[in-house]
């Protein structure tokens, strides 16, 4: 038994132990030393993650690399890991952007720095508008950089758990566990750039975000203990998933039409919250507005992706006819996103949040896409996971690195920066165009595939939905018309181009959304055979085509 997984997931969770016990201090060399520390950890864990994905055979068994350790025998719970082609890639994408956030937030928990003679009222009022008014030398300031370098360590520990987990009550708790630090995140190392209100702000926003999740995690804990009760009754008392589903596909473990309906919803209420699919989804602009642009990646593209996984593991893999009996009125919702989301995102008058806006509307499409129950779709719900993360991870830290020079969020607080910097408003350039899909970059790929996959199942929706990639290039390109043209503000004249630390979190990024738009088959290959047995968990197959082609002889149609 390989212990590949289980150290994939333990490197980083040492690590955030390790940070956290760092000598404290607010010099220079001691707070280098925590950083250099967590990015190294960092790198190992992606290279372990790339370990797994290099040693999965698409065409093996669906779960490889599988580990199980007893962990509560009373109850079947065990510690159990084991990827699918699905996990594979999206803890790869965690482990790929966890370093990536890190650089981009280098001096994101540093210290205020002293204020100057003369200036003592002034920076007060500055430091308590960014929640950072204690003075330099308190134990808060001192523990500040290991907290934070902490905290992100330890979401990246939990996410890959909870992509790797195979025993369902080792997903829940993982799935519930990664609020705590991004409470803290959120909460304590938020945005400095919200003026004088942005410590209310963020303790806001830390708390809806912390307060909604955990309701859906609630609800979805009753749905656990309801599915191992019934489980335990006709001879299952295990919360294995691949035991479980193998026996309700067999017909061992029958689940009557309620039951399995209440059990699906309490899964899916949960899922639903955390990816966010409208209506709940109004915790994701507070919690993005508010936080710094790292921690909002981790939000959008990490956190945000369990919810939509755990829709294909979970609710497809052990409620197959309750999620067909759903699926109509989860499509229905999903469109609503869609449009909703591209609609507000248009009207917003703070970057941070017009990204938030615009990823709820890209999250209807990655639901829409595993919904549509079809081979299309689902692949392309999958890349689009992936896909999505890259790109938004791209235009929100090249946002934040706008944000940071200006110290405002506000649209209208730019003007003409691509004439000052031009590399800084190339790159938000192409997050921009990589988030209206377009062709020749990764998200084009995905929804595509998503689009085709619901039109040959629900053409109705399917229409209606690309009325958002129409909204998403005006929403996307009007946000850098009126931030990157036009006269040069007086207040960005003297802003600085991207730096060498910046230009090394951008280019990775970009080069991803390019390579992927234009030769996404390495992911396609890992993810098919896992969506195809998917697909056969609901006993569902692609529709045919309206207008087959007619068969031929001798070249003519007959």
């Amino acid at each position: 038994m390989s212990a590949l997984l289980t150290a994939t997931c333990a490197v980083p969770a040492a690590g955030a132990v390790l940070t956290a016990a760092l000598p404290a201090g607010t010099t220079g060399p001691r707070r280098r030393t925590t950083k250099l520390v967590a990015l190294g950890v960092s790198g190992v864990t992606l290279a372990l993650a790339a370990t797994a994905v290099a040693r999965f055979d698409p065409d093996g068994a669906r779960y490889q690399l599988t580990e199980s350790y007893s962990w509560i025998r009373s109850f079947g719970i065990t510690f159990s890991l084991g990827v699918d082609g699905i996990g594979a890639v999206l803890a790869l994408l965690t482990a790929v952007l966890v370093p990536v956030v890190m650089l981009a937030s280098w001096h994101d928990a540093d210290p205020p720095s002293p204020p100057a003679r003369g200036q003592e009222g002034a920076a007060s009022a500055g430091q308590q508008g960014a929640g950072s008014a204690a003075p330099d030398g308190t134990f808060e300031n001192r523990r500040r950089t290991q907290g934070f370098f902490a905290l992100i360590l330890a979401v990246e520990a939990m996410v890959i758990v909870s992509f790797y987990a195979t025993d369902v009550f080792l997903f829940y708790v993982f799935f519930e566990a990664m609020l705590i630090p991004m409470y803290f995140l959120i909460g304590g190392f938020g945005d400095r750039a919200g003026g004088p209100e942005s410590a209310r702000q963020r303790s806001y926003a830390a708390v809806k975000f912390l307060l909604y999740n955990l309701l859906g995690g609630l609800v979805m804990l009753a749905a656990v203990i309801g599915l191992y009760v019934i489980a335990q009754d006709q001879g299952f008392g295990t919360f294995d998933l691949r035991t479980l589903t193998t026996a309700i596909a067999d017909g061992q473990l029958v689940l009557s039409g309620t039951a399995e309906k209440a059990l699906f919803l309490g899964f899916f209420f949960a899922f639903a919250v955390k990816a966010p699919l409208w209506p709940l989804h109004t915790w994701l602009p507070n919690a993005m507005g508010e936080s710094t642009a790292g921690t909002a990646v981790l939000i959008t593209a990490v956190v945000d992706k369990v919810g939509t996984f755990a829709m294909l593991r979970f609710c497809l893999g052990l409620f197959p006819d309750a999620s067909k009996t759903f699926a109509p009125a989860i499509m229905v919702l999903s469109v609503i996103g869609i449009i909703y989301g591209a609609l507000l995102a248009i009207g917003q008058k703070d970057i941070k949040r017009l990204v938030a806006y615009a990823s709820i509307s890209h999250f209807g499409f990655i639901i829409m896409g595993i919904f549509a129950l079809t081979s299309q779709g689902q692949s392309g719900a999958t890349l689009y996971m992936v896909n999505h993360g890259i790109s938004t991870a791209a235009w929100m830290l090249v946002a934040g690195f706008l944000i940071s020079r200006r110290g405002s969020r506000l649209i209208a607080d730019y003007g003409g920066v691509q004439k000052v910097a031009p590399v800084l408003a190339g790159t938000f350039l192409i997050g921009g165009l990589a988030t209206l899909s377009l062709p020749g970059l990764a998200p084009f790929v995905s929804e595509f595939l998503v689009l085709v996959g619901t039109f040959t199942r629900y053409p109705a929706i399917g229409i209606v939905a690309t009325f958002g990639i129409v909204l998403a290039a005006l929403y996307a390109l009007l946000l850098y018309q009126r931030t990157m043209t036009g006269p040069v503000k007086a207040e960005v004249r003297g802003m600085p181009d991207l730096k060498a630390r910046e230009l090394a979190v951008v280019a990775p990024l970009v080069a991803l959304t390019i390579l992927l738009g234009v030769y996404p088959k390495p992911l396609t290959d890992i993810v098919n055979p896992s969506v195809d047995a998917t697909l056969s968990q609901v006993h569902e197959t692609d529709p045919a085509p309206a207008h087959p082609v007619a068969a031929t002889s001798g070249g003519e149609h007959k």
